[in-house]
């Protein structure tokens, strides 16, 4: 009995410490353990004592006059190992670059995790628009366009666990009925791209492509975004042709063929 309450408490230890790093974020990198205690539900001695063992690793770092937590350089480093693994991440970096430079709007390559969608490349463009993407970010799936044109070729599984999430509104523009989500991704799905003209973030739109590996299984998503004055609906056809051509050439470079 004792030995499998001393692996219990291993084991939320552990949960404990993954739900603290998994907290921080580009909105707030930086927190002290009375943030994470109340946020986590977690008793401030539990939070301090796994903030010092993380600290120890190099997986956090104390500010010493703030006594403000934030991310170690000991992540960074395995984001590296992920990184150069992921060969999608790596196939999708000179097609991005091109991108840009032939849109002149900021591009990213996401893919779903865990019902969401998180940018794993981001290349700006020259004149970038602030509406919070950046790598490592998680965004709801339905009303964002790479995460539709990812949904429209998942199996239904994963769109009604999406659904069964729950379709929050975020703007006047966002689909929270469940039949016409289904519908819109249907369509998606015989066009080949998927638009998304602010329903995630007012003012801005975004165009997004499938990206498919060597078994003709959806593994990503290519995306452009930009503010709706320069994402213009008379411009739309000309940059879908664009991104759907980049969709297809990482697509080429993962094996992928039609």
């Amino acid at each position: 009995m004792e030995v499998r309450k001393e692996e219990e408490n291993h084991l939320s230890s552990v949960k404990n410490a993954l739900r603290i790093l998994k907290s921080f974020t580009m909105d707030e990198p930086e927190k002290k353990i009375s943030d994470l205690s109340t946020a986590l539900g977690l008793n401030k001695s539990t939070v301090s004592r796994t903030m010092a063992t993380l600290a120890s690793e190099g997986f956090v770092f104390k500010d010493p006059e703030s006594k403000k937590y934030r991310l170690g350089l000991s992540l960074l480093s395995l984001s590296g190992i992920v990184n150069s693994n992921m060969d999608v991440y790596q196939e999708s970096q000179p097609v991005l670059t091109s991108l840009v430079e032939q849109i002149g709007e900021t591009a990213h390559v996401s893919v779903l995790d865990n019902l969401e969608v998180i940018y794993l490349q981001k290349v700006e463009c020259n004149h970038p628009v602030r509406f919070l993407t950046y790598v490592g970010k998680r965004n709801p799936p339905y009303c964002t366009s790479s995460g539709k044109v990812m949904l429209a070729y998942s199996d239904d599984s994963v769109v009604q666990a999406v659904i069964d999430r729950g379709l929050q509104s975020y703007t006047k523009n966002t689909i929270t009925d469940p039949r016409k989500l289904r519908t819109h991704l249907k369509k998606i799905r015989e066009d080949g791209y998927a638009l998304s003209f602010e329903e995630f973030f007012e003012g801005v739109h975004t165009i997004a492509a499938p990206v498919f590996d060597y078994r003709g299984k959806i593994i990503a998503a290519i995306s452009v975004a930009g503010p709706k004055q320069r994402i213009q609906h008379h411009k739309i056809q000309s940059i879908v042709k664009k991104v759907v051509s980049a969709g297809s050439e990482i697509s080429s470079r993962m094996g992928f063929r039609k």
